[in-house]
């Protein structure tokens, strides 16, 4: 009876976890996937989408390593919610109109975006069997392809049928919604927080003292930033590179969908895999190799190549690029202290919020530098292949020891 309780809480947490992370992922993408018609109505150049999505991976920095705190004290499934609620909010802030307020709108997103992952991740780790762990965030994480392939898909529709104001309003509206339909489930899923747990300031240097001071964290924080960072780029960037390159943007909206319908497999897959059968180690350390080599790949792109051969090579970014959490965000929850679930993987993933926060200034350089979009994927996928390296040894030393 027990293990059936078990089991079925398990289930409620990781459909309610799948379909939160959905939402955020949807709003927090839907404005860099119809990027276009809002730089054309702002009158801004391409490249200042850098400094969006820079502002937004800040934001998320911080939220994500002053989280932890408030997870103990709140509640997780209550950190959700308010996760949503600022999503929401930050995305209809953006259709007032001045550009200073779409800035803005990425700085209250894109951390009230980050801080849904810590939350769950929290929620996952007490109820996930530690074996199967790496199944099950990452059939969580493949809400963030859903989220994606649907923002690909009704953002630019959206865009066509209300404009892109309204293309913004929708998913607010339902971040707002969803938010209120977790309220039942606090009863349980909150039932471990520490109402007098305080926040003070110094919990950001502890938490990065937390990851950096224990070498199996450094690494998945270095992998973070060098994944996560590469990530950002990839869904930030895509569809303006086709769209600059004389493609729809209907068109480049739906290569980008079909690319993110292969990260759903892709993370259930290294999911699996990680799951008692390969060293986690070693599978991020594939991941990390097959990402920069795709971004390498993107040094070719040109006008003259056809959207099946652009999407091959999306897909090869989708399988890797998009496909890594599960299998991180489960070692960091299986690697934190007892009752620190939150505050680790928050601070592994401020880290990967880091890199989000600078590879796209290094891309928005390359580009204003060359004016090339291929030579920008090719020199963000550096830093995934020093990981790959780098974890390539990692399972040797381990043995060695």
């Amino acid at each position: 009876m027990r293990a059936d309780r078990s089991t079925n809480l398990l289930l409620v947490i990781l459909s309610a976890m799948f379909l939160q992370q959905t939402f955020a992922t949807l709003g927090r993408s839907v404005p860099p996937i119809i990027a276009p018609v809002i730089l054309a109505d702002l009158a801004l150049d391409p490249a200042w989408l850098g400094l969006y999505v820079s502002a937004a991976a800040f934001s998320a920095l911080v939220f994500q390593l002053g989280c932890g705190s408030f997870i103990l004290r709140y509640g997780a499934m209550r950190m959700s919610q308010v996760a949503l609620v600022l999503l929401g909010l930050g995305m209809a802030i953006a259709t007032v109109g001045p550009a200073v307020l779409f800035l803005v709108s990425g700085v209250i997103g894109g951390g009230a975006a980050a801080m849904s992952t810590p939350a769950s991740s929290h929620l996952l780790g007490r109820y996930a069997p530690p074996r199967q762990a790496p199944l099950v965030f990452s059939i969580k994480q493949t809400a963030v392809p859903a989220g994606l392939l649907l923002a690909g898909l009704l953002g630019p529709w959206l865009t066509v049928v209300t404009g892109w104001r309204g293309a913004l309003l929708i998913p607010a509206a339902g971040c707002l919604l969803f938010a209120a339909m977790l309220e039942p489930l606090r009863a349980e899923f909150d039932s471990d927080r520490v109402p007098t747990q305080a926040f003070r300031l110094s919990d950001f240097h502890t938490t990065i003292l937390s990851v950096l001071g224990a070498p199996e964290l450094r690494r998945l924080a270095f992998a973070c930033f060098a994944f996560n960072g590469l990530q950002t780029v990839f869904t930030s960037y895509f569809v303006v590179a086709l769209t600059e390159l004389g493609h729809g943007l209907a068109a480049a909206g739906l290569v980008f969908s079909i690319a993110m319908v292969i990260a759903v497999p892709g993370r259930l897959f290294w999911g699996w895999l990680g799951s008692g059968r390969v060293e986690p180690a070693m599978v991020m350390c594939w991941l990390a190799l097959g990402m920069a080599a795709g971004s390498a790949m993107m040094a070719l792109l040109g006008a003259h190549w056809p959207l099946v051969l652009v999407g091959l090579v999306a897909t090869v970014l989708s399988a890797t690029v998009m496909s890594w959490h599960g299998v991180l965000l489960a070692e960091a929850a299986r690697l934190a202290a007892p009752g620190q679930r939150g505050a680790a993987t928050g601070g592994v993933l401020s880290f990967g919020q880091l890199g989000g926060l600078l590879l796209p200034l290094v891309y928005s350089a390359v580009l204003l530098t060359t004016g090339s979009y291929g030579l920008g994927f090719t020199a963000c996928g550096l830093p995934a292949l020093i990981v790959g390296i780098v974890l390539l040894r990692a399972p040797r030393d381990h043995e060695a020891r």
